[in-house]
């Protein structure tokens, strides 16, 4: 990489240490960084009221959510307080500089960074990795229940179109957009008028690998997993019809992994018959859950790439996963996995439980088409992209 291409960077990501997938992405950005030695200043919230840390050309500032910050999830929040902040934040994009400011979403966080960008006339970089306007659709189905059936159809899909207009009139404000698939491009590209680039995600095949399986090839027991948050957009209570029909075709040795928390924990625990809930995994215990599972569902039809289902392909378990959303990209039909309807994943399920060979040869091109899949070719083309905004030298008044 020439020096042209190795802009200061400061990321402003929503989330870092949390369980979701731009916590998971910007974890390894910055440890991209800190591989290349590029310069790279990540401001996010933290555990401590203020913390700066400064190594080698690794920066951080992490500045804690105060008590008034609004739940959004189990480990998400919004922070209505966070200007307070703004001083610290302003100090420490002086001191650093840098030529690009990256930001991850409508957050907090974000609009800070959208706004010191313009203030500071920083070149603006905005990722996108939440389907936020799926998400306030798919919550607000409890609540137009009550509607008649074509009027809560109307109503969300207003709400779904309204959301997509607010969140595109953001992003307008950046000079590139990214996105972890091609389909996802196409929308922002249209919706905002501005170029997008892809940022996929990759996974350690190392860490991931079929290697941490710690049970018997055949111990005469399937284990179906699944990984993510446990809420109503993830579509998790698809999980209880699929052990429902397969009970009825008489599989009778079936038992489910689900490994993550939310909001839908309860009413699964209360509905699946035979599952182990480990709640959140992390390191080596995330990936002996993935290597011990058989055949990996993800039924979400939101989800704009799916870290989870690259980790299980990179484990050597095939994965059957929506025609919706991002995980389609990652699974290759027929090969390592099946992209399926909801109403064809327990066909798709009992076609492998009936053919042990062929699971075989899934769970070897899973692990084959996942060792191509590699973070530093993912930040390479990051960076590369940064070069369509990035102004001479960053025009900061210290």
């Amino acid at each position: 990489m020439t020096q042209i291409q190795r802009p200061r960077v400061a990321y402003m990501p929503d989330s870092f240490h949390e369980v979701n997938g731009v916590a998971h992405t910007s974890r390894n950005f910055q440890a991209y960084a800190e591989r290349h030695n590029l310069p790279f200043l990540c401001i996010r919230a933290g555990n401590r009221k203020i913390s700066w840390q400064q190594q080698s050309q690794r920066h951080v500032l992490e500045c804690r959510r105060s008590s008034f910050s609004l739940k959004l999830e189990k480990d998400l929040y919004f922070d209505l307080l966070y200007m307070r902040y703004a001083s610290e934040i302003s100090r420490q994009l002086k001191r650093f500089r840098p030529d690009i400011l990256h930001i991850t979403g409508p957050s907090e966080l974000g609009m800070l960074g959208a706004y010191f960008a313009w203030k500071l006339k920083i070149p603006l970089a905005a990722s996108w990795h939440t389907n936020v306007h799926e998400y306030a659709a798919r919550r607000s189905t409890r609540m137009l229940s009550p509607l008649p059936k074509t009027w809560g159809a109307a109503a969300e899909k207003w709400i779904e179109d309204g959301t997509l207009a607010l969140t595109a009139h953001f992003y307008r404000m950046a000079g590139v957009l990214f996105a972890p698939n091609q389909e996802l491009c196409d929308l922002l590209s249209g919706a905002t008028g501005k170029p997008c680039r892809l940022m996929q995600r990759g996974v350690d095949t190392v860490a991931f690998s079929p290697e941490r399986r710690t049970r018997p090839e055949n111990d005469g027991t399937i284990i179906l997993g699944y990984a993510g948050r446990l809420s109503v957009e993830k579509n998790v209570a698809l999980l209880v019809e699929i052990e429902k029909s397969l009970l009825q075709r008489g599989f009778t040795n079936v038992r489910f992994m689900i490994v993550g928390h939310g909001g839908e924990e309860a009413w699964l625990r209360q509905h699946l018959k035979s599952a182990e809930f480990t709640g959140v995994l992390r390191g080596e215990a995330l990936q002996r859950a993935y290597a011990n599972m058989d055949i990996f569902l993800f039924p979400s039809h939101t989800d704009t790439f799916g870290n989870v289902v690259l980790e299980a392909l990179a484990c050597g378990v095939p994965a059957i996963v929506t025609p919706d959303g991002g995980p389609k990209f990652i699974v290759r039909d027929g090969e390592t996995g099946f992209v399926a309807q909801d109403e064809d994943f327990v066909d798709a399920v009992e076609l492998l439980l009936r053919n042990p060979d062929r699971v075989t040869a899934m769970r070897h091109a899973a692990r084959e088409y996942a060792q191509t899949c590699s973070w530093d070719a993912v930040f390479d083309r990051v960076y590369s992209a940064y070069e369509q905004i990035r102004l001479p030298a960053a025009n900061i008044n210290p």
